[in-house]
């Protein structure tokens, strides 16, 4: 069975954190329809695309475990499983404040 290695997650979430901080700003979009305003709808595909592998890579696992592939241990089928679940929380989460920001700016008064 695989074993999960703490300190080798510990150091993975380390240097995700210090690469979100370390991110460069993007450049301001100065017209309308410039590479900013693709730059955003690309980003969001990307983090869509990435939560649906996620979701993917987890059921793969779980259909594995239920097989009984002896490389598939019910530890790596739990992390993949809440792994997915968080991330589509997450996506979830951004896509109501999208909607609600909308919303406020569609109520805006001329």
């Amino acid at each position: 069975m695989n074993t999960i290695d703490v300190s080798q997650v510990l150091s993975q979430i380390r240097a995700l954190q210090t690469q979100a901080t370390n991110r460069p700003s993007a450049p301001l979009a100065t017209e309308a329809g410039s590479e900013a305003a693709g730059g955003f709808g690309a980003m969001l595909k990307s983090s869509i695309d990435s939560v649906s592998s996620t979701q993917n890579k987890a059921s793969e696992l779980q259909k594995k475990f239920e097989l009984g592939d002896p490389n598939t241990d019910l530890a790596s089928v739990m992390l993949a499983t809440s792994k997915s679940q968080v991330s589509f929380k997450a996506m979830v989460e951004v896509r109501n404040r999208l909607v609600s920001a909308y919303q406020d700016v569609m109520n805006m008064p001329l």
